[in-house]
């Protein structure tokens, strides 16, 4: 963060120094919520959980060398005390943001949002210093501590904006005011929380209003092989810039192909040019990732030839997410267990089946999470997808949704042992412990909540003689 010292917080958050000795000893160093990323210097944000009260741990990080807390009740070390800790996080983003001045990208979508920012950022921070979202943190405690770990030198700050709501991201936008703004799609994931897809497109749509207009610089990149997505350009005074395979995008991809290993490969055309791209990323979903990664970069003005080589190095920065590893014995596993909806699902299953020509397949998938009333439907249609993909074998993991998974697939004719339900993460890696064989190649998805990443990580694990072993 930039400097600041305790007296100037106090006054941006509107908090009372408590046991401060000197108020004008500065933050030097990070702000944080984690007791063990204190470093001298810090600020310490306690947050009351459901477990865990960070007030309980304010004489520990002070002991760390951190300058203060900032806290919702006095702790008997220096502290910025305030009524909601939650507001003032904000308030201190919004106000180092402002005095920044830096350029904020912010994004959004249904699927593909982390991957997104990965490919925006890694292809940014070829033209100057660019500070991202780490990871998924795009709530309103992630954003607001992403934003605050931007210094004088940030040229660019990347934002992902998650939303369980309508307003979630137009609060998001009031605290870190974007000139960017990238919507990707608007999907299913969430559709239960926020009751259709109308609704998900109103709540996705707050970020490109909240853009400054055209003449002052602001941009909505959007992407045009999606109606919903792309009928928010009414809703902007920004310039718009469509992204996509549409012959009508600005941005588009050509000769879109896999390579025999499952990675993409197209002709981007821009305004100013075109030039191949071969990515190193699996799965041809990537694809209109990295076209909007294109078109920020673009609109931010690197040359196309600059744009396709960073995107054609650029790999994954955040874990769970289509990480394929090869093991000894030649058995790939792809762990894409960080999170699924039908669309992730869908593009993490053609990946698969690209990967996978001449090899045997399985899909290892469990429950897709806050579908509401659809969730049948695409359970069943996601079991049906393994079959028409001709998967090798679904294993379906889990409860009453991993059911609805296998029944798709025996539907559509996956008979015999292509298909299996299994109860839970241990039984899946007790079967694929007996049955795997040297080429192989194993998909393993499902909701976060359901934490089928222990699958991947147990495959992973071999003995000294090259056996599977369960950690």
């Amino acid at each position: 963060m930039i400097a600041l010292s305790l007296a100037e917080i106090a006054a941006v958050v509107g908090g009372q120094t408590h046991d401060i000795p000197d108020p004008s000893v500065q933050v030097t160093g990070p702000v944080v919520r984690d007791s063990r990323e204190v470093g001298p210097g810090s600020l310490f944000v306690a947050f009351v959980g459901e477990r865990v009260d960070g007030h309980d741990y304010a004489a520990a990080v002070v002991e760390a060398g951190a300058a203060a807390v900032l806290a919702s009740r006095p702790v008997g070390v220096p502290a910025i005390v305030v009524d909601d800790v939650q507001a003032a996080l904000g308030a201190l983003a919004r106000h180092v943001v402002h005095k920044l001045g830096t350029t904020l990208v912010a994004l959004t979508g249904s699927a593909g949002k982390t991957s997104t920012k990965d490919l925006v950022a890694q292809v940014l921070r070829r033209k100057a210093p660019t500070v991202f979202t780490p990871g998924s943190l795009n709530n309103e405690i992630g954003l607001p501590l992403t934003a605050l770990s931007a210094t004088e030198e940030t040229k660019f700050l990347v934002l992902e904006m998650g939303a369980r709501g309508i307003g979630h991201i137009r609060y998001l936008t009031d605290l870190t005011p974007p000139k960017i703004g990238l919507v990707l799609n608007v999907g299913t994931a969430h559709i239960g929380e926020f009751g259709g897809r109308e609704q998900i497109a109103q709540a996705k749509g707050e970020l490109v209003e909240s853009l400054p207009p055209a003449s002052e610089g602001g941009a909505a990149i959007l992407n045009a092989d999606d109606p919903l997505v792309r009928a928010m350009a009414s809703r902007t005074q920004a310039k718009v810039v469509l992204f996509g395979e549409s012959d009508e995008a600005d941005v588009r991809a050509e000769n879109v192909r896999l390579t025999d290993s499952g990675q993409p490969a197209f002709s981007l055309h821009t305004p100013s040019g075109c030039s191949d791209v071969t990515m190193r990323l699996y799965g041809e979903h990537h694809v209109s990732n990295a076209l909007a990664a294109a078109a920020v970069a673009h609109e931010l003005g690197m040359s196309v030839e600059e744009i396709a080589t960073a995107l054609s190095e650029a790999g994954s920065l955040s874990r769970w997410r289509m990480e394929v590893t090869e093991r000894p014995d030649g058995v790939t596993i792809v762990n894409d267990a960080y999170n699924a909806n039908p669309e992730s699902m869908r593009a993490a299953l053609r990946a698969l089946a690209a990967m996978g020509k001449g090899r045997r397949t399985w899909a290892v998938l469990g429950k897709m999470a806050e579908l509401g009333d659809e969730a049948l439907a695409e359970h069943d249609a996601v079991g049906r997808l393994a079959v028409r993909l001709n998967v090798g074998k679904l294993v379906a993991v889990g409860g009453r949704e991993a059911a609805w998974l296998q029944l798709g697939a025996y539907n559509e004719g996956s008979w015999g042992e292509e298909s299996v339900h299994v109860s839970d993460a241990q039984a899946a890696v007790d079967l694929l412990r007996s049955e795997l064989r040297p080429g192989d190649v194993v998909l393993v998805k499902a909701s976060r909540s359901v934490g089928l990443e222990s699958v991947a990580q147990a495959l992973l694990a071999t003995g000294a003689e090259g056996e599977v072993a369960a950690r």
